[in-house]
């Protein structure tokens, strides 16, 4: 239904736009954990919810279909979707990852993966022959975040894509800051895309999910397997929260990406602020590439100032985002990330990184843009000015 449709008219107007038994225009929430069976020799299409789930089928195919994928898969978090799609790995197996990674994704790769026998190797992946020189025989999975969490680091999808076939990998690729919205993995050749749903997806910061989409039938049935085993499966109120956050999902990102688009321009100006990371500046490393594979530039952005005690200020200062973990919410949300999203980075891993101690993030709500930038503006004016700073 609806295949000639936009991707914003798709939000709306899919499969499950009402419920063909009662006509009402919401997915029923079905909270049966078991399903009676009418045939001894054959079950039907429901068993038991760990292994399929109608509400949770109606997320899963939603979110294929907006990724143009075969099949969607749902689970209990964005680290339950993403460590899932790591069980694909074996013991001797290796998985190159982009350097600045999520902080979650890094602590699950180094604390977790490497006690099973799964080598890892973190690259600049903004760097393709960096990324070329660094696969091994036994290289599996080449892992992509792009824009990286939390420098908004561009990697060439295509670029990767392409070293991975020729040399027989997987291709991993967390789609969160972006959506399907703003770019579609799938049809630039990834074989997985992942999302923490918790976001933009869902929208709202009321609820904890991840997904995960296919494009292979092959690795959809082996995908599969490994959800029903491991079974970190997604509840149906939370599947049913991010079925509604969908609808939304276009209007949102669209708000939100200007008014970042904006505040980035802003921060860009102030001598107080050392650097601005937005895909959107057109100075920013990477942004033709992002521009040809990105149909926008999201809703994040962070910002470097002087140290510690300068974030410490602004923070104490500013009055409207809500200084929180997490991000792409209907509230601005102002994180720390090193002491937040990249705490389980080690301090010397993170600095190498640049994620210094005066780096923030900043996830722009749907608040108008003059009051967030007036809110910035006398927080900033609290900071102390560094004697040494050069104005600019």
């Amino acid at each position: 239904m609806g295949e000639s449709f936009s991707f914003q008219t798709k939000l709306l107007h899919n499969r499950w736009k009402m419920d063909e038994h009662t006509g009402a225009v919401s997915v029923p929430v079905q909270h049966a954990s078991t399903f009676h069976q009418a045939d001894f020799d054959t079950f039907g299409k429901y068993d038991y919810s760990r292994s399929g789930n109608p509400t949770r089928e109606a997320l899963e195919a939603t979110i294929a279909e907006l990724e143009g994928g075969v099949r969607g898969f749902a689970f209990s978090s964005g680290m339950a979707a993403i460590s899932t799609a790591f069980l694909l790995l074996s013991k001797g197996d290796h998985v190159l990852v982009t350097e600045d990674v999520y902080g979650g994704t890094y602590r699950m790769i180094t604390e977790v993966l490497s006690r099973f026998g799964i080598e890892y190797t973190f690259v600049d992946m903004t760097d393709l022959h960096e990324v070329a020189s660094h696969i091994r025989p036994n290289t599996k999975v080449i892992y992509i975040e792009t824009p990286s969490n939390p420098l908004l680091k561009i990697t060439d999808i295509r670029g990767i894509v392409k070293l991975a076939k020729a040399n027989g990998c997987l291709t991993f690729l967390d789609n969160t800051f972006m959506t399907p919205a703003l770019q579609r993995p799938l049809d630039l050749g990834v074989d997985v895309v992942l999302h923490s749903a918790t976001k933009f997806l869902a929208g709202h910061s009321d609820v904890l999910a991840g997904l995960a989409v296919v494009k292979d039938e092959e690795l959809a049935k082996r995908l599969y397997k490994l959800q029903n085993a491991f079974g970190a499966v997604l509840g149906v109120q939370d599947a049913w929260l991010v079925l509604r956050g969908l609808k939304t999902l276009h209007v949102r990102l669209k708000q939100s990406s200007q008014t970042a688009l904006e505040i980035a321009q802003f921060f860009a100006k102030h001598p107080k602020v050392e650097e601005v990371y937005y895909p959107g500046l057109s100075h920013h490393a990477g942004h033709s590439i992002h521009r040809y594979q990105a149909s926008g530039f999201g809703a994040v952005l962070s910002f470097r100032l002087a140290d510690e005690e300068a974030v410490r200020t602004l923070v104490k200062h500013v009055k409207i985002p809500v200084f929180a973990v997490s991000l792409g919410a209907v509230e601005s949300i102002l994180s720390y990330p090193a002491k937040m999203s990249h705490a389980a980075m080690p301090k010397e891993e993170r600095e190498k990184r640049g994620i210094t101690d005066g780096l923030l993030r900043l996830s722009v709500g749907l608040e108008a843009a003059d009051d967030l930038i007036a809110d910035f503006d006398e927080a900033l004016s609290y900071v102390k000015t560094r004697p040494e700073a050069v104005s600019r």
